[in-house]
């Protein structure tokens, strides 16, 4: 029983495309590793990257490395990873806040305060560009109208002779 070429080189094209797509993602631990260490906070107050904790003996940055491999080990996704480091140390934990619920405030609150800081200093600016100029009391009071087209004349006419 022969099979022809074009069943032989379909078989071998799933092959092929099967192969790709089970081994898609496979030796990418590493990186995934650096990407979700990226993604928490050191639960020992540091302020840090979990990965970039440089605290020396710190107990915390070991031990929740050492939880992130065995989630990866475990063969995890990413937000299930993440899902049990809330769960275990909460919300502070997530080095950037969740883009659902009430967390949509921490992303929304900088671009709203920025226009509102904008909006007030432009009205501030119009505010003084609009108020009258205070004058000492001694001060002469301005000239306008005819009186000041009488001294402009007076100034041109002492000027040209």
């Amino acid at each position: 029983m022969r099979f022809s070429t074009r069943f032989r080189r379909g078989l071998q094209f799933s092959f092929i495309v099967l192969a790709v797509l089970g081994l898609m993602g496979a030796g990418d631990e590493p990186a995934r590793f650096n990407d979700l260490g990226h993604k928490l906070m050191c639960a020992c107050g540091c302020s840090q990257i979990l990965l970039e904790c440089n605290h020396v003996g710190c107990s915390y940055s070991d031990r929740m490395r050492a939880e992130l491999m065995t989630s990866l080990d475990r063969g995890d996704n990413d937000d299930l990873a993440l899902q049990g480091f809330v769960q275990k140390y909460g919300p502070t934990v997530l080095a950037a806040p969740t883009k659902a619920g009430f967390d949509r405030v921490a992303w929304i609150m900088p671009y709203a305060a920025l226009l509102i800081g904008i909006g007030l200093v432009s009205f501030i600016v119009r505010a003084w560009k609009k108020r009258p100029l205070l004058l000492p009391a001694d001060a002469p009071a301005p000239v306008h109208g005819a009186e000041l087209e009488h001294f402009r004349a007076q100034a041109q006419k002492e000027t040209q002779e």
